[in-house]
């Protein structure tokens, strides 16, 4: 009976990650998304997880030679990240900051049904996706713990 108690829903620890999420963008972080991009979240999950942790100059050279789809719309993504962060922080420069990627995800949009004409009266539906992308920017160096921010970024890359 004791371990029903300890044991949550799948939906409660969902609830509380996606409201922890919101609340690290809130504070320090900043972030930039991207909604109804024409392409299929799968194909954009394999495009952020190459820059997922990794340092802003680096996602940006990964990007810009990456050939897979999603790989400049992410890259526009990332440089209007750049951008809002330097709006929030305005007294720092952009080269001693040391920013990376904190966060990245992608979530499935709205899906537009069409039908294909099929042999013999039939129809075949096509189901086109699109996807929404969040990205969240975060300094290592920032002006109190940045010896635990470090150790977060090298546990996110393993």
């Amino acid at each position: 009976m004791e371990e029903a108690a300890k044991k949550t829903k799948r939906s409660v620890l969902k609830r509380e990650k996606r409201d922890a999420r919101k609340e690290a963008a809130r504070s320090g972080a900043v972030v930039a998304k991207l909604g109804n991009i024409p392409s299929s979240p799968r194909k954009m999950r394999l495009v952020a997880d190459l820059i997922r942790g990794e340092r802003v100059n680096r996602a940006l050279n990964i990007l810009k030679h990456e050939a897979k789809v999603g790989a400049a719309s992410i890259e526009k993504l990332l440089l209007s990240a750049i951008a809002n962060w330097g709006n929030k922080n305005q007294d720092q420069k952009l080269e001693e900051a040391d920013l990376y990627v904190k966060e990245i995800w992608v979530d499935g949009g709205r899906i537009l049904k069409r039908l294909r004409p099929a042999p013999q009266g039939r129809a075949h539906r096509i189901r086109k996706r699109s996807n929404h992308v969040t990205l969240v920017l975060d300094s290592l160096k920032p002006a109190g713990d940045s010896a635990e921010n470090i150790e977060e970024v090298k546990e996110t890359k393993e």
